[in-house]
């Protein structure tokens, strides 16, 4: 068997098991919600309820299917794994506890440095403590080009760090409508598959996990969630730093920078409803949108932080939520 054969026969089989292992979950979880169905449960801007269990079924799907994907080293599997999973947790985190009052990385350290502790601020922090870790078990590039020895470890733990986090943050900021998020998961993970074919490897689980499941999002019967979101775009990003050489992924990461600054200025949204080709393969699949639209005071979303970072919500998958209780600071107990 060639070895373009047995690749591809490694990313069939994991993405396979993934995205078996994603349709099972979630519909294990829509029979048994942990904590009961109103935990989860939210009511879109069509007055139909949502459920934001697709997002913990894609991503325990992506890191159980990563951790027995075969020809990937198991250090790589552990760092893909555990950024995948770091990311849920914290982002299921400031899914469910969250109430949206601050949003994008300004809000939630404007309060951090006003002493309220946010849900988003304890996610952030969590999700860059699973980036830290699983940065270093992606370990360092030896491929060379660039620094060497102790400088060139540590600068690729930056890297790698920032890629994983970053990732995390960036897909969420396109979980704005039905099917949009993974709409860009499948176009990075098409990208990380042709620029190598570890990559293809790497971004096997995550990918087919999050198409398993673009049937309910697009239907808007469920959504990601930050749980979700985060996961997904923490595993490739943690995809690319195991499996593509320094200056990839200094590129990479230049992108994902870029595009996380540009999202504190710009709307996404505005931009992709501007650009016919962006906005035809963003409505593909989608259901119409309800006409009207939602009345302007409509509460909160489904998720902590539906927006771009410009303080746009998400029109499709604006959803209401009971009242969540904050984090508090150590100083400071009283709630917001």
């Amino acid at each position: 068997m060639s070895r373009r054969a047995l690749r591809a026969g490694r990313v069939l089989l994991a993405g396979g098991l993934a995205a078996a292992a994603a349709r099972a979950a979630y519909a294990e979880l829509n029979r048994r919600p942990p904590g009961g169905p109103e935990t989860w449960s939210r009511t879109n801007h069509r007055g139909e309820p949502v459920t934001l269990l697709e997002g913990p079924a894609a991503a325990a799907a992506a890191v159980a299917a990563t951790l027995i994907t075969p020809g990937l080293p198991a250090r790589s599997r552990a760092a893909i794994a555990l950024a995948g999973a770091g990311a849920a947790a914290f982002g299921g985190y400031d899914d469910l506890k969250g109430n949206g009052d601050r949003r994008g990385f300004r809000g939630h350290l404007g309060a951090l440095a006003r002493g309220e502790v946010t849900t988003g601020a304890v996610k952030i922090a969590g999700i860059g403590a699973a980036g830290l870790a699983a940065g270093v078990l992606a370990g360092r590039d030896r491929r060379g080009g660039g620094p060497s020895g102790r400088a060139g470890a540590v600068a690729d733990v930056v890297i790698n760090t920032a890629l994983v986090a970053g990732g995390a943050n960036l897909l969420n900021l396109f979980d704005l409508r039905p099917g949009r998020a993974i709409k860009v998961t499948l176009a990075t993970g098409a990208v990380l598959g042709a620029a190598s074919p570890a990559g293809r490897v790497a971004a096997a689980a995550p990918v087919a996990a999050a198409l398993a499941v673009l049937p309910e999002d697009l239907g808007e019967r469920a959504m990601l969630g930050d749980s979700g979101a985060n996961a997904l775009g923490a595993m490739l990003g943690a995809a690319a730093a195991t499996a593509l050489p320094r200056k990839a992924r200094i590129a990479v990461l230049a992108a994902v920078t870029g595009l996380t600054a540009a999202s504190e200025v710009v709307s996404f949204t505005k931009v992709i409803e501007r650009t016919p080709p962006l906005r035809w393969l963003d409505m593909l699949g989608r259901r119409p949108p309800a006409q009207p639209g939602p009345a302007a005071g409509e509460p909160g979303a489904g998720r902590a932080d539906v927006n771009d970072g410009t303080g746009e919500v998400s029109e499709a998958h604006r959803a209401s939520a009971p009242p969540a209780t904050p984090a508090t600071a150590p100083a400071a107990a009283a709630p917001r």
